[in-house]
């Protein structure tokens, strides 16, 4: 069987960790809440209702198309899609393209940013595999514009986080309402990660500082995933509503 990922391949490994996908979500909640575009999240209101919801159901989407076969994936990218397409005909008007590739770099920064912060720095032929996947399935949903290369997709992210960002009234609500699901323990816990993960650009505009509490905290983290006690401290990050979800982040082998 062909699968949309092959074995061995290090998106297979950064999918395949609890951890390194909560701090992705770390990273794309921050920079989801500055996004230009982001009303379009507010218009379906999925977002701000159910945030950890939210994060939950695209982690279902990209985990799908990471570890299933060709075709597998190839559907559930055509269903990515077919929502975006019923989404903009119920708004009558079509979402930007640079707003959906705002959230294809999004995928490959915070794969990458979140793996080298838990695990170690990658080859730039594994950063390359990270892009090419995320490539393809950008490919697939046939978004315009795409960069050709890693080190061309680079110079487009940045240019995107220096053009597509801005505080908003859409900001603070949404900050609001990670506070409200989350409560004040874990938003804070929340806001540390942010630091840790989160490009320059988008650390200055929310006003987050460089050092972050959980600096010293990681390398606890680290040595608990050898005594498996990891999902012990996932289980007090996220609320036990999640309990369920908490232990699915894990289930698939790198």
């Amino acid at each position: 069987m062909e699968y949309f990922v092959k074995h061995g391949s290090v998106v297979r490994e950064i999918w395949g960790k609890g951890d390194t996908i909560l701090f992705i979500f770390a990273g794309a909640s921050a920079e989801f809440a500055l996004n230009k575009a982001v009303d379009w999240l507010y218009f379906t209101g999925r977002l701000p209702a159910d945030p950890l919801g939210r994060l939950f159901s695209t982690v279902g989407y990209a985990r799908q198309i990471v570890f299933s076969s060709m075709e597998g994936a190839h559907k559930a990218i055509d269903t990515m899609a077919k929502i975006h397409a019923g989404v903009e005909a119920k708004r009558g008007m079509a979402i930007p393209d640079w707003a959906y590739r705002d959230v294809l770099f999004m995928l490959i920064d915070y794969s990458i940013r979140s793996f080298e912060l838990l695990e170690r720095g990658l080859t730039e032929a594994e950063k390359e595999d990270v892009f090419e996947v995320f490539y393809r399935v950008g490919t697939r949903m046939g978004l315009q514009g795409l960069p050709g290369s890693y080190p061309a997709w680079l110079h487009m992210r940045q240019q995107h986080l220096e053009e597509n960002l801005a505080s908003s009234h859409f900001t603070a609500d949404l900050y609001k309402q990670y506070r409200k699901h989350l409560g004040p323990i874990r938003y804070t816990l929340l806001l540390e990660g942010q630091k840790l993960i989160v490009p320059g650009t988008v650390r200055e505009q929310l006003g987050l500082s460089k050092w972050s509490a959980l600096s010293p905290v990681l390398r606890v983290y680290k040595l608990s995933r050898h005594v498996r006690a990891d999902w012990l401290i996932k289980s007090l990050i996220l609320p036990p509503a999640y309990k369920t979800e908490i232990k699915e982040l894990d289930v698939h082998p790198a």
